[in-house]
């Protein structure tokens, strides 16, 4: 049986936030998270405010299995939005049964409705198994990019 993917709600929270510290710890990256429940409500379902992103959950029969968080942006070379996979997460335990899969090709699907350009993500470079995955997929890495970031003081200072 496929998976079930359907669009986070509110009452998911506590969920969403599982995920994400499942993925932080997966990726090594625990002490970065700072979300909360909280946080999330807020960002994610703010009452007056457009979303500043989507989720969506993927269910293997009742059971949570996985999530992806993406956004809108923008490409000025094509002039036309696109799809930004900001995180993608299958528990273990639920792994190689096609949920992955089924949430990328959900995204790739909600960017051809919108109109985006393109749909794009980044991955670790020791992560072989995405990068296989990704790669299957027909996705093509960029590796001439590196990303760069402002955060915390250094963000903070041009308040």
């Amino acid at each position: 049986m496929p998976p079930l993917i359907r669009p986070a709600t509110g009452a998911d929270l506590p969920l969403i936030l599982e995920f994400i510290r499942d993925l932080a710890a997966y990726e090594k990256l625990s002490h970065e998270v700072t979300a909360t429940v909280e946080k999330l409500r807020a960002s994610l379902f703010p009452a007056d405010a457009r979303p500043a992103a989507e989720c969506l959950l993927a269910f293997d029969g009742d059971a949570p299995a996985g999530f992806a968080i993406a956004f809108t942006n923008y490409s000025t070379f094509l002039a036309q939005p696109g799809l930004y996979l900001e995180d993608l997460f299958v528990k273990p335990a639920f792994r190689h049964r096609g949920i992955g899969k089924a949430l990328i090709l959900h995204l790739a699907r909600l960017a051809n409705q919108r109109g985006c350009g393109r749909f794009e993500w980044t991955v670790l470079d020791w992560n072989a198994p995405a990068i296989a995955f990704y790669e299957s997929l027909g996705a093509e890495r960029k590796t001439e990019w590196q990303i760069c970031r402002l955060t915390g003081d250094a963000l903070s200072r041009y308040a």
